[in-house]
């Protein structure tokens, strides 16, 4: 969007108000003018201090409407699992050779799954998966026997999330071309899985605030209650 674009958006939005969930919904809908379809985000700004390892904010959550974007998912595993992960789906799959051709400087992924077995070879992955937030892990349920479910759940709507430094956790929650509906559909399973992620040592309030833009958009800021009484109600 170009600095006039912007500008002219901005305007619309009332930068000292605190949206209602709906309101905002369509508001930003309405600014997002790119010739592309624009991710719509979701931005947590929590209350705990990631530098604590007991306050690491980290889960999951499955958006009924989906993202909007066909996801490439990578799976560690050999014989029946690796035929069992091609057959689910699997953009690609294997062991050894896998690893080898990301230690070579292949990324060409979006999500990373292993079954247990594989975690030791995987390990050696950590320095260039970890800080891309790609590294399978049994918190976020991405080390699992059951490849094929959780195979069909990433290319289904489902995304990662983790608090960054900055104690905010960023989601997408969908697409501008989605409904209004569907963004609202995604943007209660994800507010809920963020609450539901609360680390048992935070203290104090632990949604501080929640703000939703457009790739290409400014932010609009949700009022918090009504936005967390979705959470009460996602099933």
């Amino acid at each position: 969007m170009s600095g006039k674009k912007y500008a002219d958006a901005l305007k619309k939005v009332d930068r000292d108000k605190l949206y209602e969930p709906n309101e905002a919904i369509a508001l930003v809908k309405e600014l997002a003018t790119a010739k592309f379809d624009e991710t719509v985000e979701m931005h947590v700004r929590t209350g705990v201090d990631p530098r604590h390892a007991d306050q690491i904010v980290r889960g999951s959550a499955s958006l009924p409407a989906g993202t909007g974007k066909t996801r490439r998912v990578i799976v560690f595993a050999t014989g029946d699992k690796a035929r069992e992960a091609e057959e689910a789906g699997a953009d690609v799959a294997g062991g050894e050779e896998l690893v080898q051709r990301i230690q070579a400087g292949w990324l060409d992924f979006d999500v990373a799954i292993a079954t247990p077995d594989m975690m030791g070879m995987v390990g050696r992955l950590g320095r260039v998966l970890g800080p891309r937030g790609l590294m399978p892990n049994p918190r976020t349920g991405t080390v699992t026997p059951d490849v094929a479910r959780v195979i069909g759940e990433v290319k289904g709507g489902r995304i990662d999330f983790r608090v960054d430094k900055t104690a905010v956790v960023h989601m997408p929650i969908g697409r501008a071309s989605f409904t209004e509906e569907q963004i609202l559909q995604n943007l209660t399973a994800a507010i809920d899985a963020v609450v539901r992620a609360k680390p048992t040592a935070a203290k104090g309030v632990f949604i501080r605030s929640v703000t939703l833009t457009t790739t290409m958009g400014p932010g609009v800021k949700l009022d918090v209650q009504p936005t967390l009484a979705l959470a009460s109600t996602a099933a």
